[in-house]
């Protein structure tokens, strides 16, 4: 039934013209989006359709969230997923924006984004620009956020998204822990490509990593 309803409205998203300001908005916004040749962009386009419209966008510490704000953190989350399948984003219901870094309730601890289990992402907006502004810096909250909602898809935030056939499991695993010991270990082949960050947990390891 569920599966029937999602069908439906994306039936009726991709029914829908792409806003022409939105070309503007990846243009000046998303410096990926010129590398995509003629197939990919209309793949693109047509995924990223239906990430925006389908979404609660919720506006948090003064932030107002306007076109700009969905397209560029949707874009973001597409790319991830752009040959994986349709319904890989099912579990997210809901993005909040912070117009920058926040913190929790009574922690000092700075934030710039996070993936709940519950289906929501929280972004700090300011990050999100540096971090696809900058792509050879190492940092990209929204690329990392994204990642841990591909991660939970299979059931839980543990470094290994839902691959594609069964037998696909055992190399992941066994790639991933080598790389995510080596880089607790502070080798400096690691150390060299991933923040240190990324030897928190297995996690952590496949955002910072992505």
């Amino acid at each position: 039934m569920f599966g029937l309803w999602r069908a439906w409205k994306r039936s009726r998203f991709l029914g829908r013209e792409l806003p022409s300001h939105w070309l503007g908005i990846l243009e000046e916004h998303v410096p990926f989006f010129a590398g995509f040749g003629e197939l990919e962009r209309d793949l693109f386009l047509q995924r990223l359709k239906v990430f925006v419209w389908r979404l609660a966008w919720i506006e948090a510490g003064g932030m107002e969230i306007d076109d700009k704000v969905r397209v560029v953190i949707s874009a973001a989350a597409v790319r991830l997923a752009l040959h994986l399948d349709e319904d890989i984003y099912a579990r997210l219901s809901e993005i909040v924006v912070y117009p920058s870094h926040y913190h929790h309730q009574d922690e000092d601890s700075v934030v710039f984004g996070e993936a709940h289990a519950w289906g929501t992402v929280v972004l700090s907006w300011d990050a999100v620009l540096h971090g696809l502004g900058n792509p050879h810096d190492g940092h990209d909250t929204a690329t990392h956020e994204f990642a841990h909602v591909l991660d939970r898809n299979s059931g839980e935030f543990n470094g290994t998204p839902e691959l594609r056939a069964r037998g696909h499991y055992r190399p992941w695993a066994l790639v991933l822990s080598q790389r995510y010991e080596r880089l607790r270990a502070g080798e400096t082949s690691e150390r060299h490509v991933l923040r240190e960050y990324g030897a928190t947990n297995e996690a952590v390891f496949f955002s910072v990593a992505t």
